[in-house]
């Protein structure tokens, strides 16, 4: 009776916390659904029940000119920022798993720091300084495109920091020393040893960088110049004179790239490896 007793509250416990994982995904995913569903709708002015369903604000989308010009510059601004913010996280994060040198706390927290800045600080301190350098230096910083992108790389260079220092804290030290005992350089270890090991943080903070830049909203506000717009601006002046299903055809589209990319990048380098 005692035994039957105990595999009951095991059973039951098996049950309850699948219960509490369902009801946490129907919660995280309810507003997903609700996005993708108002996308459908055919009246301008979404009510429920919907009137109906059409494919139509998919095509008000492709023909507004703010959307898709932002959606091609946050793309370029995604792209580029990611490139740069590996090429200068990656060292870095090397660097800091890999010596012990006076001030390397204070480094590790500075390259966290953007992170946990607001982004409305943030980019308020970005403005402020490239109006201060335009006044020192005269080059016309202020609202250019090499600004923006230089704000967007202080986003990305976080997330390669953290998510290589991660992928390199289990990392074998023993795999280059033999390496180098066989005859390989220091660049043949990297390439051929270190790299590999390390693939998986690499492609995540890729990941987690770009999306962080793409969706960028409140630092971009302040750095964007005439002419020029981001996506989420773009929706966010959308939604200061109309309030139509446009706006979630807009983010179904984002949800399906972001997701898109993510099942493809797990499916060659396990992500959940590093995250």
């Amino acid at each position: 009776m005692a035994m039957t007793g105990t595999f009951g509250s095991r059973r039951l416990g098996r049950w309850l916390l699948r219960g509490a994982a369902g009801f946490t995904m129907l919660y995280i995913l309810t507003p997903l659904i609700f996005v993708i569903w108002l996308s459908f709708f055919r009246q301008e002015i979404p009510s429920f029940p919907p009137d109906g369903y059409s494919l139509r604000w998919y095509g008000e989308l492709a023909g507004n000119e703010r959307f898709v010009s932002g959606f091609v510059l946050s793309l370029e601004l995604g792209v580029i920022a990611t490139a740069i913010g590996l090429a200068v996280g990656v060292p870095a994060a090397l660097c800091l798993s890999r010596f012990r040198f006076r001030g390397r706390e204070g480094l590790n927290n500075l390259l966290l720091l953007p992170l946990m800045v607001p982004g409305i600080v943030l980019g308020m301190a970005l403005y402020v300084a490239h109006v201060e350098v335009e006044i020192a230096t005269g080059l016309p910083i202020l609202g250019s495109l090499g600004g923006l992108v230089a704000g967007h790389v202080l986003v990305v260079i976080p997330w390669t920091v953290r998510l290589v220092t991660a992928s390199l804290a289990g990392f074998d030290r023993t795999l280059e020393e033999a390496a180098q005992n066989l005859g390989a350089n220091r660049w043949t270890t990297f390439r051929r040893i270190t790299l590999p090991s390390i693939l998986p943080g690499i492609v995540a903070a890729a990941m987690f960088g770009f999306v962080s830049s793409f969706g960028n909203l409140e630092m971009s506000m302040f750095l964007v110049g005439p002419g020029r717009t981001t996506l989420p601006i773009a929706i966010l002046q959308y939604l200061e004179w109309k309030i139509d299903p446009t706006i979630a055809a807009v983010s179904v589209i984002q949800i399906l790239l972001i997701g898109a990319a993510m099942l493809i990048t797990d499916r060659f380098v396990k992500i959940s490896r590093v995250v």
